[in-house]
């Protein structure tokens, strides 16, 4: 292993790295700030890249600052407390437009927009391991060290709104107290937006306590449990206890979330993505033409399209989302709802929308149906991405000329919202209009 040694640190790297150089190897460290000179201890070499820690910061950032939270740089939750607030988006920017570019060929010269949150308290939904520290070994609650399977024990967590933040130090107390039910391994909270109910999973290994009496336990401890959906590790047996959802109320519509459905986890910013996704500005759908909504999740976008749209037809491939979603559009008339993955669907279907919506997973969208999408020649695509890497790469597919197949695409718009302060992952929306 190569002995520590000085770099500079050139900028930041999508994973929250920053990226620099010694000799003929790029070195990527943690917790820097562009221009920072640190002497760094390497932790793993390879023959073309060193992954390091710093052991000193020899000329810091005149911008760093401390972070607010004591688990900083001990669990691998947060990347950027160290960094303003208003630096994190411009560098955010900054790394979009540079993986647009290197991974995908994505030119993009226009402004990145982005649109800011407040940078803690914002975080509806968390999940926190519980294993055993100390000596004597004791159940203990947190997260994990970065790239680690090793418990960082907490109680208090700056980015989770406040009442989830409350059910975390509840939680932590009762493993204390030995007042936590035994063979917990771990635990998934999702909040409604005033933090009043919860959602909870639970994960159970090696126990001999029946799943009620895990249940009414914890229940005990944390009285805002509304449903749990406990999962047997051992045996992958589930027992619910309570209506397995919650209702979540955003921009004035009301949508249900069961204990297996993603919704989105920062609950300033829901209102303003979905009025953006759905045009809420009038420019696009006036109460008629078709509009998809692919990854359609429980319906958050489906529902303001239906306002805009004389017809949505909502995509979900997941079962368990799909019976949210088709309870969440029953009372809308001109809203089908569908349970099929995407590229079946956009295989099967013979109709050109006039609008499409794509919210897909991090993996992204496959190229077939991206393909598709191209023979069908929809007028507008909105594409929302968590992933800026799989976003260049399935922009490349939509924007490239011939010989492709299909109608191309051009990029009119790109607006980074930041659905995770303190952290590296990107949120992007990017609108596309048909060319010719």
């Amino acid at each position: 292993m190569t002995a520590p040694f000085e770099a500079r640190i050139e900028k930041l790297v999508y994973g929250g790295d920053g990226l620099s150089h010694h000799d003929s190897q790029t070195v990527f460290v943690p917790y820097v700030m562009p221009g920072e000179l640190v002497r760094v201890a390497p932790v793993e070499e390879r023959k073309k890249f060193i992954r390091g820690r710093w052991e000193q910061i020899l000329e810091p950032s005149p911008d760093r600052v401390a972070a607010p939270c004591p688990q900083f740089g001990i669990c691998g939750g947060c990347h950027y407390q160290h960094i303003p607030y208003d630096q994190q988006l411009k560098i955010k920017a900054e790394i979009l437009r540079e993986t647009l570019a290197r991974i995908g060929k994505v030119e993009w010269p226009g402004v990145i927009k982005t649109v800011a949150s407040p940078p803690f308290g914002y975080r509806n939904r968390a999940q926190w391991a519980i294993r055993p520290v100390g000596d004597p070994p004791r159940p203990a609650i947190g997260y994990f060290k970065p790239a680690s399977a090793t418990l960082a024990p907490t109680n208090e967590c700056p980015i989770l709104l406040p009442q989830l933040e409350a059910v975390l130090s509840t939680l932590s107390s009762a493993c204390t107290e030995g007042k936590l039910p035994g063979g917990i391994s771990g635990i998934e909270c999702f909040s409604n937006f005033s933090g009043a109910k919860m959602l909870v999973n639970v994960g159970v290994s090696k126990s001999t306590t029946k799943a009620s009496a895990i249940a009414e336990q914890l229940r005990e401890i944390v009285p805002s449990i509304e449903s749990i959906l406990i999962h047997d590790e051992a045996t992958e047996h589930f027992d619910l206890f309570g209506p397995g959802y919650l209702q979540y109320e955003t921009d004035g519509v009301s949508f249900r979330v069961g204990h297996l459905s993603f919704f989105q986890v920062n609950r300033h910013l829901l209102d303003e993505l979905v009025r953006a996704v759905a045009f809420d500005d009038g420019s696009i759908g006036k109460g008629t033409g078709l509009a998809f909504d692919l990854f359609a999740g429980v319906g958050l976008f489906s529902i303001p399209l239906a306002k805009r749209f004389e017809r949505v037809v909502a995509v979900e491939g997941n079962v368990a989302t799909a019976r949210d979603l088709e309870v969440n559009v029953k009372n809308f008339p001109n809203i089908r709802g569908r349970h099929a993955d995407t590229e079946s669907f956009l295989t099967r279907q013979k109709e050109t929308p006039d609008f499409v919506v794509l919210d897909p997973p991090r993996a992204g969208v496959t190229p077939h149906a991206l393909q598709r999408l191209r023979e069908l020649g929809p007028a507008h695509i909105t594409y929302l991405s968590c992933d800026p890497a799989t976003l260049a790469r399935d922009l490349a597919a939509l924007t490239a000329g011939s010989p492709a197949p299909g109608t191309p695409y051009h990029i009119s718009d790109i607006t980074l919202y930041d659905i995770f302060p303190e952290t590296y992952h990107i949120e992007a929306l990017v609108r596309l209009q048909r060319l010719g």
